[in-house]
């Protein structure tokens, strides 16, 4: 590890400046008395650096765990340590914007609550959703109605919607699933455990909702008035989201930078999995904030992380920020151009000495050697050219097969605890999983496996790398447990009905769906929207229809909610039918459900 300033204490300093009150207990629960966030179990992060964390992410541990309501400005407060992501609030003329809702309605509702206890009880008259992950918008019930229906601006970067259904709905399944590994929520919160993630501690696992905006934000430069507060918009997508923006409060001389610069590298390919952002955009778009708000901002504060003070702090930092995401891709794209493959790249890459010294570029969420490969995968996609690598065998035939060329399972893994004992826990981890994949019965081999997960995790400087590692683990000796959230449900009621096919035309057991043919026409009477749906050749299609097209197997005369409960499998009377009835049931017969607990670790 690179010599590292452990003796600066100036993130400590931050950290903890203006801090208000904290919650005590530090702890949340939902309507059933379920505990869906509790901060009071990092409190051994108190204590001295173990010998099971890496000595650089404890310290990113211990500042990520700070919680409570904190000014950052006069007007402006944050609630840190309520869950993976801060909850920012703006004080108007009548009341109080909201920032980022956090995960969860109830964590939503607890920081809101705390606020409300040391400020007054201000009336939600704003909320403001930065960018289309799902850690900044789940919680938007638990500051206003469901539904909206007292017309709060909901201000949003033009794309959220489309972006935040396809990242968590039509992929929500398996990254729910993967978010299991991200985030460690499953791991004992201990030294030996779950220390963090990084970018935050952990996400909470309440309810999750989506309230649509109400207004999109379009371009650099756009100027609105919420509750008397101004706000300057700076457009950002492809960067840290697809759909994502900074803002400056010019009155207050505060830059809120979303998630485009917190204090840790962050990812360009997040390892729960995401569409691969632009780093040459990201820096760009840094830069371009330097220049836009550099000199009219006294602090900068982020949806993670603790807040920059100063003119010359917040340039100095978003300049090494813009830097470090130039730097990777740029290196990687000469590497690239001479014939190296993304792993060779990430293997021989580093930063500079100034970056990589800086605590704010470190590794804890992103890594230098997977954004690397990300980097490779956006410009060349997964395969590296070598035809060697273009018609492989899946996993478990592989490993087999690799398992049959070095003499069978106990050759194998003697090789393993070999390679193990001389400190290539790398290669002892590949050797194993091709024994566990070659026979997911052999519980020695998933032992040993859980072994030197447990040893790589314990060394990782990367929080989301150590949750991987440890998670990982853990199945192999118990098991693969229930995945405690659901997204997509909790998401259900903010989809528009294009939307909601999108999400059924994804179920669609497209070999089992070959020979049905059928036309399906859909009537809100709530809204007066037509569709017409198709479903052929194992393809699911939709497209918006004005009056009866004719033709059709059936029409269904709906409301919305009807639409969202036929889907959930819940109680849809009062639809009404015309033609053949049978169509719908055929329809239904071919969708199937997604799988949330799939293996990972083993086949």
């Amino acid at each position: 590890m690179e010599k590292l300033a452990f003796e600066d204490r100036t993130d400590f300093d931050n950290a903890e400046r203006g801090l208000v009150a904290s919650l005590s207990p530090a702890v949340v629960r939902d309507a059933d008395g379920k505990v869906v966030w509790d901060n009071d179990a990092f409190g051994f992060l108190d204590g001295p650096c173990p010998e099971t964390a890496n000595p650089s992410l404890w310290r990113q541990s211990q500042l990520c765990a700070k919680q409570g309501l904190f000014e950052v400005t006069d007007g402006i407060y944050q609630v840190r340590g309520l869950d993976l992501s801060n909850m920012t609030l703006v004080e108007g003329a009548r009341g109080v914007l909201v920032i980022d809702p956090l995960v969860s309605v109830e964590t939503a509702a607890a920081a809101l609550a705390l606020y409300r206890e040391h400020r007054g009880e201000r009336p939600v008259t704003g909320l403001v959703y930065t960018h289309s992950h799902v850690d900044h918008f789940g919680g938007a019930e638990g500051v206003i109605e469901p539904g909206n229906p007292d017309g709060v601006p909901i201000l949003a970067p033009a794309g959220f919607l489309e972006h935040a259904v396809s990242e968590n709905v039509y992929a929500g399944t398996a990254m729910a699933r993967r978010g299991v590994y991200h985030t460690g929520v499953m791991l004992e919160k201990s030294p030996e455990g779950m220390v963090g993630t990084g970018l935050g501690q952990t996400a909470s696992s309440g309810r999750i909702s989506l309230v649509p905006p109400s207004k999109e934000i379009t371009r650099t430069g756009q100027e609105e008035v919420v509750d008397g507060v101004r706000i300057i918009f700076q457009m950002t997508p492809g960067t840290e989201a697809p759909a994502e923006m900074n803002f400056l409060f010019p009155d207050r001389r505060a830059l809120c930078l979303a998630e485009n610069a917190t204090h840790n590298q962050h990812n360009i390919l997040t390892l729960r999995g995401a569409l691969v952002r632009d780093g040459r955009m990201w820096a760009r778009y840094l830069d371009e904030a330097i220049g836009l708000f550099g000199g009219k901002a006294d602090v900068a504060f982020a949806s993670h992380h603790w807040p920059t003070w100063g003119r010359d702090a917040i340039t100095a930092f978003l300049s090494e920020q813009r830097d470090m995401y130039a730097y990777l891709h740029d290196q990687t794209l000469r590497l690239l151009n001479q014939g190296f493959t993304g792993p060779e790249i990430a293997e021989t890459m580093e930063l500079p000495p100034a970056l990589a010294g800086a605590w704010h570029a470190r590794g804890y969420y992103g890594s230098v050697s997977h954004n690397v490969k990300a980097i490779y995968q956006r410009y060349m996609g997964w395969f590296d050219g070598n035809p060697a690598h273009l018609w492989e065998h899946p996993p478990v035939e592989n490993a087999k097969r690799y398992v049959e060329c070095m003499g069978g399972a106990s050759k194998t893994m003697a090789m393993a605890r070999d390679y193990a004992d001389r400190g290539d826990l790398r290669f002892a981890a590949t050797l194993l999983n091709h024994v566990v994949f070659a026979d997911s019965g052999n519980a020695d081999a998933k032992s040993a496996l859980a072994d030197v997960y447990q040893r790589l995790g314990h060394g990782a400087e990367n929080g989301t790398w150590r949750n991987f590692y440890l998670t990982g683990a853990k199945e192999l000796r118990e098991g693969v447990q229930p995945v405690p959230t659901s997204i997509a449900g909790g998401m259900a009621t903010g989809l528009s009905v294009e939307q909601v096919f999108d999400s059924l035309a994804i179920r669609v057991n497209g070999p089992k769906a070959w020979n049905e043919h059928l036309t399906i026409d859909w009537h809100f009477t709530d809204s007066g929207d037509r569709y017409r749906m198709s479903l052929s050749n194992g393809a699911l299609m939709h497209r918006e229809v004005t009056g009866d097209a004719g033709g059709a197997d059936l029409t269904l005369s709906l409301t919305r909610p009807m639409l969202f409960a036929l889907v959930g499998g819940q109680d849809a009377t009062g639809i009404g039918t015309t033609g053949d009835a049978t169509a719908l049931r055929r329809l239904l017969a071919v969708i199937d459900d997604p799988e949330p607990d799939f293996p990972i670790v083993t086949p």
